[in-house]
């Protein structure tokens, strides 16, 4: 945090704006390597899932189980596992994915109540990352599929961020699995009743996106059917 605490207090005591666009530009660089870096990491890897869910889930927790196991059958259909590197559900789908022999995937971004990235990630496929938007490429780049379990915001955030780029064909249809039907049941009751019932703001085909299961053994044989159907193949 010192290092970037310095940068702040630099730009706040530039004399003019040209100073402070100055300074701003040369975040194009470092930008520019987070993409480089993670491009050139996850290109290597081959077909993963990414998992998301809260990061306060304890392990004694059933969802915990639940990214657990769902990340170690993934590993037994010949899947690597991207999450995002920190605690709760992201630790349990790393810990899966190691206990599977599978390949093990962590992107890492420091938060408020993340100090650190879980130690089940790869030693080599740990990635960490200042820019939330690259971070966010990187999941949905790399990934023949998203799995998603109970979470809060930021989960949100990364669901949403799917759906919206495949309905608007920024990239390719993949399968996106909500698990725990009675955690999903009210918003996707609010989506179809208000959303579009309602207002007309989506289509039906929209809900198409999504499938809602229960189980890990559910969850995973919607990835495995989509793609007994569909080549796997980059998003973009």
């Amino acid at each position: 945090m010192e290092k970037k605490d310095n940068r702040i207090v630099s730009v706040l005591k530039a004399k003019s704006w040209n100073e402070i666009k100055t300074s701003d530009s040369w975040q194009i660089f470092k930008i520019m390597s987070e993409f480089v870096d993670g491009f050139d990491t996850m290109s290597k890897i081959g077909p993963c899932v990414s998992i998301f869910g809260s990061a306060r889930t304890k392990p004694n927790h059933t969802y915990y189980n639940q990214a657990e196991e769902i990340a170690f059958l993934l590993t037994q259909k010949g899947y690597g596992v991207i999450t995002g590197g920190g605690p709760g559900i992201m630790e349990a789908a790393n810990k899966g994915a190691k206990r599977g022999q599978g390949k093990s995937v962590g992107l890492n971004i420091e938060l408020p109540f993340e100090q650190s990235h879980n130690q089940f990630i790869d030693n080599d496929k740990l990635l960490n990352f200042d820019y939330f938007f690259v971070r966010k490429v990187m999941f949905v780049k790399y990934a023949q599929g998203f799995i998603v379990l109970p979470g809060g915001v930021g989960t949100l955030d990364e669901l949403f961020e799917a759906i919206t780029l495949i309905q608007t064909e920024k990239i390719a249809r993949f399968p996106i699995v909500l698990v725990g039907k009675r955690y999903w049941s009210g918003m996707l009751d609010w989506i179809k009743n208000i959303m579009l019932d309602l207002e007309n703001n989506i289509s039906l085909e929209d809900l198409d996106l999504l499938s809602v299961v229960n189980t890990p053994t559910q969850a995973v044989n919607v990835i495995d059917s989509f793609y007994k159907k569909y080549t796997l193949k980059p998003n973009f």
